[in-house]
């Protein structure tokens, strides 16, 4: 009897080990792919650069290689989006210098040349230039008050737009690139690639919300909804890596089908969105007590649900079905 018991005890842990395993060999083939992606899109995005002449570039002297560059961005950054989660953690610096806005690179230092790669750097970096001649006012009235707030603008000379590729969208592709060579050798662990994408869930609610203020992410493009689409898409891929260890624990059936009910709603709240902008936000907007009137515009149902599905005390709620799931194979999630 007892050694039957020690076999089972045994047998369960090395499900456990395995699942464990397999769960973790998931996330890194999706997320070393993605990075792959990233890479490949980084060194495009370099070559789409406009050829520098004596008066520089603009969208409307340059139209299509202004679009192809474009073009270029966007996949950047839904292959960066999709990640963002698992690699925030594991490259914080890089995730800074790829990913910080440019009210966080500028908060205590100037940055002299829009173009080099230096002070401002990062995929927004590139979107502020590239999209400088379309930018809400909205924006452009949060940014002025910063203290060392300098207009966005095309290169005017044929330095500034050699330097715009060789410098400022060079750091962006290397930096891109080093992250997939360092993730390649690296050992993920079960609670690191769950948190990530956990944390990327909670970071839903600063994507809608900062669009009050004209902080959101990708504000220059306003392409802050195709970010949070495709931010949910990757942490969608990355929890399935541990759907069938949550089923085959007791209980765990009805908790995974509960974490994939919250994608799915999340999922319908931005397709109900069109195009790749938040929707506008309500005049009247109070985010402390929001009126019925608001709540009811394209802008308010989007923040209602992303404010629901990302409590992780609301019962219920993706996130606190996602840490269930945690909690039934035993993995510590940070909340």
């Amino acid at each position: 009897m007892v050694l039957t018991l020690l076999a089972l005890a045994c047998s369960g842990d090395n499900d456990k080990l395995d699942y464990e395993q397999d769960a973790i060999a998931g996330v890194k083939q999706y997320v070393g792919d993605e990075l792959t992606e990233l890479a490949a899109s980084g060194r495009a995005l370099v070559a789409a650069a406009p050829a520098a002449d004596a008066d520089g570039w603009s969208a409307a002297t340059d139209a299509d290689a202004v679009l192809e560059v474009k073009s270029h961005w966007r996949t950047t950054r839904i292959h960066y989006e999709r990640v963002e989660g698992a690699i925030a953690v594991l490259f914080p610096d890089l995730d800074v210098s790829t990913d910080e806005r440019y009210d966080g690179f500028i908060a205590t230092t100037p940055d002299e040349n829009l173009f080099d790669d230096l002070v401002v750097t990062g995929v927004h970096g590139v979107e502020r230039i590239v999209w400088s001649d379309s930018i809400p006012d909205y924006v452009t009235a949060f940014e002025s008050k910063l203290d060392f707030y300098r207009p966005a603008a095309f290169p005017t000379d044929e330095a500034s737009a050699d330097e715009f590729a060789t410098l400022l969208t060079q750091r962006l592709a290397d930096d891109l690139a080093e992250m997939g060579t360092s993730f390649e050798p690296l050992a993920l662990d079960a609670a690191a690639a769950y948190d990530g994408v956990v944390g990327s869930m909670l970071e839903q609610v600063e994507k809608v919300s900062l669009a009050q203020t004209g902080e959101e992410e990708s504000r220059y493009a306003q392409h802050t909804a195709a970010d949070m689409r495709a931010n949910l898409e990757g942490g969608r891929e990355i929890y399935a890596q541990f759907s069938e260890w949550v089923r085959d624990t007791d209980g765990g059936e009805a908790v995974d089908d509960a974490v994939h009910a919250g994608f799915d709603r999340m999922q319908a709240a931005l397709d109900a969105i069109p195009g790749e902008s938040i929707p506008p936000v309500p005049a009247t907007w109070n985010p402390d007590a929001p009126s019925e009137a608001d709540l009811a515009t394209p802008y308010g149902q989007l923040w209602s649900v992303v404010q629901i599905e990302s409590d992780p005390a609301a019962d219920g709620s993706l996130v606190s079905e996602m840490a269930a799931a945690a909690d039934l194979v035993g993995i510590e999630v940070a909340l």
